[in-house]
């Protein structure tokens, strides 16, 4: 190569590795300068300037820089899209700009939880994902819509599986709707299904003998056998006569004893005052008190009352006469620890 051609050849391409190493550096080396996963939320009311605000917190200058540069070329801010976007520790501003301005989110793990209420449960999913809680309680408060799904306000619950999900943070209520129903269809699978129809009950009812049976304890081994016992009085036609409905008619959760004037409250859960089970679950089961109704212990007992040493078990009576010796000596324990 001549001295003259390479005179010049040699500043261009130490200029183009110096243009090269610059692009990269903006848009390609990592966007957040962090080692973990950052996550951009971006909801209905966002512009392109709220959106640069929440990516301050998460972006290095140079990233920031260079999405405000693919935004200001790609007209970003005129179709900005919802959703829960993964910036990746290694990942550029290129590649995750690409990401947000399609739209290709990071789903959400949502666990559906085990709660008492409808207003809880709508608290939980507003924290979660992009929904709002105030339409969610109008929702399943809504008769129309329940009905749409096969259910009623009262048994809207049974709908809710307690499992994981992996939803979209931006999801509709229409959709994420639709998404528990047919979670719902998929676990009341054949075998579940054959077992609800063996003890002559519907998955609502299933499902509402659970939620008494989740109050009542949290020892899952036990569960089968509460179950065997309220399935007995309901073959019986007895009241139930399960505190835990009681609380639930009150509407105080947080009773640790149940006296004798509390029995009378007038209300369709009110399992003293009625006999069968209450119009619907009384909390979301979970999956355990579910199995557990399924495949229940079948035995000759009617009655239970909590062990006085507090160990969460329970002291079973075929017979009126030795469930009333039980339930003193829990009273009497109440008593020496001055519980009310």
């Amino acid at each position: 190569m001549k001295i003259g051609i390479r005179k010049y050849v040699y500043p261009m391409l130490i200029c183009i590795l110096v243009i090269a190493g610059i692009v990269y550096y903006f848009f390609f080396s990592s966007m957040t300068g962090k080692d973990k996963t950052q996550y951009l939320y971006i909801d209905r009311d966002d512009n392109i300037d709220s959106v640069l605000v929440k990516l301050k917190d998460i972006t290095s200058l140079h990233g920031m820089f260079a999405f405000q540069t693919l935004a200001r070329h790609t007209h970003y801010s005129e179709k900005i899209r919802t959703g829960r976007y993964a910036i990746q520790p290694s990942e550029g501003a290129f590649v995750a700009f690409r990401h947000i301005k399609s739209g290709m989110q990071k789903p959400v793990n949502l666990t559906i939880p085990s709660v008492r209420t409808m207003d809880n449960l709508a608290a939980v999913l507003s924290e979660k994902l992009m929904l709002d809680s105030t339409e969610l309680i109008q929702v399943f408060q809504d008769s129309a819509i329940c009905h749409k799904y096969g259910y009623t306000p009262q048994t809207m619950p049974c709908m809710f599986i307690p499992n994981t999900y992996d939803i979209y943070w931006n999801v509709t209520t229409d959709a994420f709707l639709d998404r528990m129903q047919k979670e719902s269809k998929t676990f009341w699978n054949e075998e579940r299904t054959a077992k609800a129809d063996k003890l002559k009950l519907t998955p609502e009812q299933v499902i509402t003998l659970a939620s008494i049976i989740d109050e009542e304890t949290s020892n899952d081994g036990e569960k089968p056998m509460i179950a065997g016992m309220y399935f007995n009085r309901l073959k019986a036609d007895m009241p139930l006569q399960a505190d835990p409905t009681v609380k639930f008619a009150i509407g105080d959760f947080s009773l640790k004893r149940i006296y004798n004037n509390m029995l009378f409250i007038n209300s369709p859960y009110n399992t003293y005052k009625n006999t069968g089970l209450p119009p619907g679950p009384i909390r979301i089961p979970t999956i355990a008190g579910i199995d557990a109704v399924l495949n229940m212990v079948h035995h000759d007992y009617f009655y239970m009352c909590a062990k006085e040493d507090f160990s969460g078990k329970h002291n079973f009576a075929k017979t009126y006469s030795e469930h009333l010796s039980n339930a003193a000596k829990y009273s009497a324990a109440l008593n020496n620890r001055g519980i009310k």
